[in-house]
Parts: C-alpha cells; structure tokens; sequence
C-alpha cells in the first residue's frame, strides 16, 4: 500500500508536538521532542525522525521518506514569542508629512483602573518619534491624487535610514487601502536607496480604512518579518533532504495537499499556520508573516474545536498551555470564534485571526519580586534553554519557574516526556527555598503562591474571551491541552465556576493535531464604505468579483484545481456613527438588491446577539457597509477521531492496572504533603473513574486531580473532570 503521510510539528516554547496521519491507512500516531531554540530546525528534523520511526519508516533514507510524505504543517510561535516578550527591534516608520505624531496620538482607550497610581503614562510605541519620516503626497478616501508624490523627498528619506542602520521599516500613507500607488513606488525608492531594508507596505498587509491601526499592523509585520523569514528558510533548507528522486511525486499523487490538482510539481510541501485558521505555503508566507503571530494557538483551537464536538460537548473554552505562553479562545458549534480585533502581548493586529487571548503564564514563566515586594509571575520565560531550574542548566539567572513549583510539589513527575527527559528535583526545591525566604514564606506556600497566581493570569484571560464579551463562563465545558494545560484544571474550575473539564487523549499533542484539521487559506478585504441606501449592487458585485479573482489565483498556486476552490464572502456592516463594525455572511450567487436586505437583516440579527439590541425596525438608523472579504479555502482530508467501546474488563479492573505506584504532592500548604496514587492514563480505559487526590500521567502530559474532584474516561478516551463534592 502507498503511504500518503502528512505530518503536523507545532513548535512551542520547551517542546516539539508532532503527530503524523496517514491518509491511505488512517494511522495517526503522536510524540514530542525537546524543542531547540539555538536552531529551531534541529528540534522540527528530530520531531520528524522520531514519528516517521513510530510509523516504520525509520530504516528508509531521506529520498525514500520523501516520497511517502504527503505534505508538513507546521505552527510556530516565533512571532508570537517575539511579540509578547517585547522584541520588536529597531523599526524605522514612514508616512505622510504632517502626520509623523500618528504613533503617538494613538487611540485615546485607557487601561481599565489605573493600579495604585493616580496617572497613567502611555508606554512607548513600537516606533520611537525620531525614527518617523514624513513624505510629501495625498491621496484622497476614494484613491485619487490630491497631491503628486515626491520622489525626491522619498530618495532623502530612504537615504536617512540606511545612514542610521535601520534597515526593518513599516510604509503607511494615508488611504493607501483605496490606492496602493504611492506606497509601492515608496517600496521601489527604498530599493534603490536602501536595498538592505525589509519593508512592509499597508496597503498588502491590510487594506482597510483606519490609519493608526493599519500602521500599527504593517510594523508589527514588519517586526516579525526578519526573525520568521530566517526560521521557514532554515527548516525549508533541511527539508531538502527529503526531496524524492521524482519530486513530482509525493506520497503517490502529485504532491498537493488539496489532492490531484493543477501547479507545478515539487518536493516536500511545507506549509505554515496562520492566525485566520488555515495554513499557506511557507514560501508566501514569508512574504505576509503578520498573519502568523497567533499561529501554534490557532491550530491548538482548531484541534481542541474538533475533539470537543466530536465527544458532545458544542459550547467550549480552550485553553493551551505551553512554555512560554498559555492560549484561550471560545468555541460554539464547533467553530473557534473570529476576529479582526486582535491583539499579542501590546501590539494590535488588525488581520483575520481565531480569536484567541495569550498571557505569559507557561510552563517556564519567571516568578519574581515587584520593587514593591510582591510576587509576580510572567510575561518572561525561561523558554526551553535555558529552561526551569528543574532541567539542570542554571535556568534564567536562578529564577523559579511555574514548572519548578510543580515540581517541588510533586505534582509533576521527576522527569518529562515519559523518562527520557530527567528532572533536578534538587535544584528546584533550592530554588524556591530561595525565593520563600525573600517572601517570608514557607517553601510550600511560596511554590502554591506561584501556581495561584498563574491559575488567575489564566483565569483572567478566559474571562477575557468570555465574561467581557457577554458570555456567561459557566455555561461552557473547558477544554485543556498542551504540555502545561491541564495542570491548573481543578483551580481554574473553582475560580471560574466551571462545571466540567475535557483533557483529551495527547493533550501535549492537540495543536499537532489541530495543523492535520485545517484547509490551506487565505483573506482578502477591501474597503468599501457606503450608506446602504446608496450601494450598488453592481459595485459590490465587482469588488467581490476581484477579491475572488485574488483568491483563486492563491489556490491554484497552491496547487488546488479549479474544482477544488472553495471561497467564503462577508461584509462588516454598522449602524451609522457606531465605531466599530458586526462581521455577516454574504451568500454565494448573484448580488443582487435581494441579497444585500438579506445582508442587512443578518446584521441586524447578529448586533441584536452580540449587543442585545437592534434598529431593525427604526428607519431613522441608517446601515452602513465598511468592508468586503473574501476567504478562498482549499480543503483537506481530516483524520478520524476514533470511538472506544467499553472493554471486557471492568473500570474498576482498569483503574487498578494503571495504578503505578504513590507519590508525596502537596495540593495545598495548609494541608502539605498527602500521599497520592499515581495513574497510567494509556491503561485508563472507557468508563473508568479515577477520583481525586490523585495525579493521571501520560507521555507528554500530567494531570493532578485535587481532593473533591473526579476524572471519568469517555468513549473517545478524553478525560472528563467534574466536582465529586
């Protein structure tokens, strides 16, 4: 039988999550290897090795793997690193003369409080105000010329720059969404002037009214650009050694992920995940790396969407927990939530993206000491090296991380991924011994006081996505992964009122998973404001005609047949004099007057769900048309999720089996230390219930159940957790 394999590596913070599919078969299998941060790529070839061994291919040379590989997805948290822990670079701005201060006007949203000062003090923005340059040349809302653009004045700038080293800029010129023209020839002067530069445009990155935000997003694309560009060319470099002697073809076809469609044949494809919820060739995605920064949690979400519906559960929290980072989104039938109003760590990005809410509160967050004496835990991590304390290299200056106070709880086990990675329980427990001092607290309440607080950092952020949004947290299930996910479950269901908590089966392994579930993608938007009293339908039919045009030309680069393309249309819609917009569905067929009422009253339906009210009925609230888009989707085969019938042997039977011994774990200081069983979760079989205390481990994964809390295994082998008291 010819093997079609198509392998899903997500790159997180400490570890490598990798899960293979073959298509032809419907083997999936999982692992994890230690991620590399000194050369990424070393981490993501090992990944590879060491799945393509679980599948049997393990003796076959590079070539010959090659051609049984389908396609590589690949989620990356390299931008989303970069930008939660505030390394943006030297960026250099440039825009219209007379509107350099548009950085620092900004918004004028205040935080929410103003902590324990009377003042805030707006924070420095990605731009400094002496590396903004103005050029002379306008254009107007509709795209025409009010003034001719001067080249010359370009030349200077650009000249400016290179002589002062800044070689990352960020162009943005006012409505430049209705008329590239004057950003691209400010692209070509740079070029000439200052070839060493990477540069951003707006108008490619999104074209949409607003100009700060705009501007905002095209420098945090730019930001990222260098550092992402450098890592894809790395591992495509590596990838090479996979080549088949007939690169035209891949796992017995033509080598494209959608199938046996149209493009030019090749080796390996390499696909990368984007924030929209698709993934996009690794050689175009480059050239748009904005579209990455919430990569790795996109495809955890999507993998977390999938599991949940599968096992009946339609309204759903996730929450990721890596490394560096934990990730939280929400889930209604099945399908992540959208939004374009994103944002990582401080910087806004105004791009199509799964509306997912990250913290720095990982599995090597830093705990530490404010000037004010208190304890804080996050944003910065220890990431994978030098890592916790705990792996024996030092850790960051001597900090106590999240995963050291787990440790020193014994809530984790003295190693990782199943042995292979083993733990110094003595250099954790030094460490936060060090630090309880400094606070004045015994070791265990220092180590507890830790995890408290990372519960509520998460807590927070789950809030975020849920209580500020009008919904009611206690109506969801809470679906927790990745390596460090699902260690603070029992608190966070006390702290949020959480009824019911899904692990699922290799939760270190969802966002793997998840890059095996999603179509390759791609967003195109144009502004188009207008009353709709004054639309045209001719005029809407011919933007959206365009943003077809664009998107179909993408699929059939990517490989996909005609046949096989698939395009989704929206429009953001508002009421007139609102400041922000509601995002509706158009159908597919002709547009027509008929079509666009039919637009208006989904607007007027979803403003009434999101807002609890509409004007539906009022003629004096006009509706306005912001934004037209287009989605054009390449689909993929999606693995199975396999049902496990009940067992001959009893889960009483089952819960024995898997018991492999006690272990000492504090769950609380008061309390201290209460010796608990220990269970193997692969030897849990369905309609087994374990209760707590208790702690369930797997490869990659640990799960501690506190006092009053019980753990059933449901038919798909997730883990069930619910209050036994």
């Amino acid at each position: 039988m010819t093997r079609r394999i198509r392998i899903g590596i997500d790159t997180g913070g400490t570890f490598t999550d990798v899960v293979a599919f073959d298509e032809a078969s419907g083997e999936l299998v999982t692992t994890k290897t230690p991620s590399t941060p000194a050369n990424p790529a070393d981490g993501f070839l090992a990944g590879i090795d060491k799945v393509l061994g679980l599948l049997g291919l393990g003796d076959l040379d590079r070539r010959e793997q090659g051609a049984a590989i389908v396609a590589v997805s690949h989620g990356t948290t390299v931008a989303t690193n970069q930008l939660l822990e505030g390394k943006v670079g030297r960026l250099g701005f440039v825009t219209n003369t007379g509107y350099e201060a548009m950085l620092e006007i900004a918004r004028q949203s205040v935080p929410d409080g103003y902590g324990n000062s009377y003042f805030w003090v707006k924070p420095d923005r990605i731009v400094p105000r002496d590396l903004v340059q103005g050029v002379e040349g306008r254009l107007d809302f509709t795209g025409a010329e009010v003034r001719p653009f001067d080249e010359d004045g370009a030349r200077r700038v650009a000249r400016w720059f290179r002589d002062r080293g800044v070689s990352t800029l960020g162009v943005c010129f006012l409505h430049s969404y209705a008329n590239p023209a004057h950003e691209q020839r400010m692209r070509e002067i740079l070029a000439e002037e200052h070839p060493e530069a990477v540069v951003s445009l707006s108008s490619e990155v999104l074209r949409e009214y607003r100009e700060y935000e705009r501007a905002m997003t095209t420098l945090v694309d730019a930001a990222v650009k260098p550092r992402l560009a450098a890592y894809v060319g790395n591992i495509e470099g590596r990838l090479r050694e996979f080549t088949p002697d007939d690169p035209g073809v891949v796992g017995g076809h033509s080598g494209v992920v959608g199938g046996s469609g149209g493009g030019a044949p090749r080796g390996l494809p390499f696909y990368v995940m984007k924030s929209n919820g698709g993934v996009l060739s690794a050689a175009e995605v480059v050239h748009q790396p904005i579209t990455t920064v919430l990569s790795g949690p996109a495809a955890g979400a999507l993998g977390a969407a999938l599991i949940a519906k599968v096992a009946g559960f339609d309204r759903v929290l996730t929450s990721d927990g890596g490394g560096t980072s934990t990730d939280v989104s929400v889930v209604i039938d099945g399908e992540p939530t959208l939004t374009t109003e994103g944002s990582v760590g401080a910087f806004p990005s105004k791009i199509p993206m799964i509306d997912v809410v990250t913290v720095g509160a990982g599995g090597g967050s830093i705990a530490w000491l404010s000037p004010e004496g208190t304890l804080k835990v996050g944003p910065q991590s220890a990431g994978a090296d030098p890592g916790p304390l705990c792996y024996g290299r030092g850790g960051a200056d001597g900090a106590v991380t999240i995963t050291d106070a787990h440790v020193y709880l014994g809530r984790i086990p003295p190693h990782l991924l199943g042995g292979e990675i083993p733990l110094d329980v003595d250099a954790a427990a030094s460490g936060v011994e060090r630090l309880a001092e400094r606070l004045g607290l015994s070791p265990e309440a220092c180590a507890t006081g830790i995890l408290e607080i990372s519960a509520w950092n998460q807590a927070n952020a789950l809030r975020q996505v849920t209580v500020k949004r009008g919904l009611d947290v206690r109506d969801f299930t809470l679906t927790t992964f990745g390596g460090s996910g699902s260690l603070l479950l029992c608190r966070l269901m006390d702290v949020l009122g959480v009824p019911t908590v899904l692990v699922p089966p290799n939760p270190g392994n969802v966002s793997a998973f998840g890059l095996l579930t999603v179509d390759v993608k791609n967003d195109y938007v144009q502004t188009h404001v207008t009353l709709a009293d004054a639309l045209e339908p001719g005029e809407v039919a011919a933007v959206y005609a365009a943003l077809t045009d664009q998107a179909a030309a993408a699929l059939t680069a990517e490989g996909f047949a005609p046949e096989q393309h698939r395009f989704l249309r929206t429009a953001d819609l508002r009421y007139f004099g609102q400041a922000f917009e509601v995002r509706v569905p158009v159908a597919d067929g002709p547009v027509d007057a008929a079509l666009l009422d039919e637009v208006a009253a989904r607007f007027h339906a979803e403003h009434r769900s999101l807002y609890g009210y509409d004007f539906a009925d009022d003629a004096t609230q006009q509706v306005e048309w912001v934004n037209l888009r287009v989605s054009g989707v390449g689909p993929i085969q999606r693995p199975v999720i396999r049902r496990h019938d009940l067992p001959e042997r009893t889960p009483d039977t089952s819960e024995d089996a898997a018991h492999t011994g006690n272990r000492a774990v504090c769950f609380d200081a008061a309390a201290g230390y209460v010796d608990t069983p220990v269970y193997q979760r692969t030897a849990l079989v369905p309609g087994t219930v374990v209760e707590g205390p208790a702690i369930v481990e797997e490869f990659g994964s640990t799960v501690p159940l506190h006092p009053g809390f019980a753990a059933r295994v449901d038919e798909h082998l997730n883990l069930i957790v619910t209050r036994s008291v």
